[in-house]
């Protein structure tokens, strides 16, 4: 007797494959202060410095200080030496 298995068919080629679920997740606007820090290299007293100088934005939305992603990639750029 031959096996009979519920295998999901094969995409075609008009269909877009399936990838990492992961991969539809769009990347954040914003980030907190540890992943500010994570991200940038910067150390959190001088993170502190640059939003007090006004080199970076945040946003505070109740208790939290969210810090635009948009900002780090600014003073980045606005600080790169090539």
């Amino acid at each position: 007797m031959p096996r009979i298995t519920r295998n999901r068919p094969m995409p075609s080629e008009s269909e877009p494959a399936q990838s990492d679920p992961q991969s539809c997740i769009p990347a954040p606007l914003s980030v907190r202060i540890p992943v500010a820090v994570k991200m940038t290299g910067i150390g959190r007293s001088k993170l502190y410095e640059l939003i007090q100088e006004g080199a970076i934005d945040i946003v505070k939305i109740g208790s939290s200080t969210l810090i635009p992603v948009a900002s780090l990639e600014k003073l980045l750029e606005r600080n790169r030496r090539c």
